[in-house]
């Protein structure tokens, strides 16, 4: 495992940024997994800014995002596929068959679960697949507890984001908002991962995922054992393991 520590915010979103479009040059019709959030938001910004200063062919490229909210309109802002449309994909041009992404409402998510694996099994797999880590220590939305093997499923999102979901959508109770998500085992099978962290509050879980046990309580820690993983750390999220270290 791998770890850079950038030397601040701006720096975490361009080394980020070029680890994106490197592989976009590398291979051409790259197959490349995102996450949505505050903490990917710049590079996904800044690979467009880039793009735009300086066009590259974009047009085998292949994007999707790790995991999809279900059982809303799938124009919410705060859906993942308005997120990554909005931030990287629209910008870039990305054709619209080389953007995957799950329904957000479907009559069978198994069936869609599937698919959605399928997908991106006919493209090849995954080449680059960038991810986030909550504070509990989940990746994509495999919440602790669970297991390695799992594949890709529906999940229980944390109860912040389900709260803010129903408040901005006017959603009843009677609606069951989940987490559609690659699981583990999918994730593990990714060429290559970044996990992407920053921010003090991330720096307790950073510690534990990266030198703690091997353990399913905390997801992200089983990238100890992918034989091509980075990890990206701004300052205040490399605050727990820089002691370590030195």
């Amino acid at each position: 495992m791998k770890i850079t520590f950038a030397r601040d915010e701006a720096d975490f979103d361009l080394i980020a940024a070029w680890r994106i479009i490197g592989q976009m040059l590398r291979k051409h019709d790259s197959v490349i997994g995102l996450s949505t959030g505050n903490t990917t938001r710049g590079m996904h910004e800044v690979v467009s800014e880039i793009h735009k200063k300086y066009p590259f062919d974009v047009s085998g490229i292949t994007l999707f995002n790790v995991d999809e909210l279900t059982n809303l309109p799938r124009d919410y802002s705060g859906s993942c596929y308005s997120m990554i449309l909005n931030e990287i994909a629209g910008p870039l041009g990305i054709q619209e068959q080389n953007f995957i992404m799950p329904l957000t409402i479907a009559a069978d998510f198994k069936i869609e679960c599937r698919l959605f694996e399928k997908r991106l099994e006919e493209r090849g797999g995954v080449d680059l697949q960038i991810l986030g880590i909550g504070l509990n220590g989940h990746i994509g939305i495999n919440q602790p507890g669970t297991p390695f093997e799992s594949e890709t499923w529906i999940s229980t999102i944390s109860p912040d984001t389900d709260a803010r979901v129903r408040r901005d959508l006017n959603l009843s109770n009677d609606t069951v908002i989940g987490g559609l998500t690659l699981g583990i085992k999918n994730i593990m099978r990714s060429r290559r991962i970044i996990l992407a962290a920053k921010g003090e509050h991330k720096a307790e879980i950073i510690a534990k995922a990266l030198r703690g046990p091997v353990t399913k309580d905390v997801p992200a820690s089983v990238l100890q054992l992918h034989p091509d993983c980075e990890v990206l750390l701004d300052p205040a999220a490399a605050s727990g393991i820089v002691h370590i270290i030195k």
